[in-house]
């Protein structure tokens, strides 16, 4: 049996085009990247390009971002306008998801991340996607919460109003059609 998180050549060969795509289409996003590098870069990390199209099946629309010199990694992150349509309509996490005596969603956030291979977005991260367009103006979107919010049953999310970039607290437990959570990965 073949490892489940590799694409086959021809799967492989049409997602990179979709990102290629989305690349050229959105130079400002990352205007000293060369595409042929992050080409290369993909095409020898077989796990994360599959991380990527979770990223992509989703409703992500993961696109490159940044380049991290330190580790010599590409930065992706979920750059569609409103948070991932098919990661939404979850709680924070596991505990939250346990704590729900009824009503509970499908999964959590922390959760689906992980089985991606994702990670979610940090505050800080959030507002550096802010930076590079509008984004979550009509949904919103959970972060990396803080040990000391979650001790206390609380979860983070942002959202884009008013042109401003908000940072929320809610219940860990809560969850909403209209709040997903956002992801990035570094190739």
């Amino acid at each position: 049996m073949g490892n489940q998180k590799a694409l086959s050549s021809e799967d492989r060969s049409v997602f990179i085009e979709v990102l290629k795509t989305r690349f050229e289409k959105n130079m400002k996003r990352h205007q000293a990247i060369e595409w042929s590098k992050v080409e290369a870069r993909l095409e020898t990390q077989t796990e994360k390009l599959w991380s990527l199209l979770e990223m992509e099946k989703t409703g992500g629309e993961p696109d490159v971002v940044a380049f991290d010199q330190k580790h010599g990694a590409y930065i992706f992150y979920d750059c569609s306008e409103e948070s991932p349509k098919e990661r939404r309509s979850l709680c924070y996490d596991r505990e939250a998801l346990e704590s729900r005596k009824e009503h509970k969603p499908k999964d959590s956030a922390v959760d689906m991340a992980t089985a991606m291979g994702v990670e979610i977005l940090t505050e800080i991260q959030y507002r550096e996607l802010q930076e590079l367009g509008a984004f979550d103006t009509k949904t919103s979107s959970w972060v990396q919460t803080p040990d000391a919010i979650r001790k206390r049953k609380g979860a983070l999310f942002c959202d884009r109003r008013y042109d401003t970039v908000f940072v929320y607290h809610n219940g860990a437990e809560s969850y909403y059609a209209s709040r997903g959570f956002r992801a990035s990965l570094s190739i």
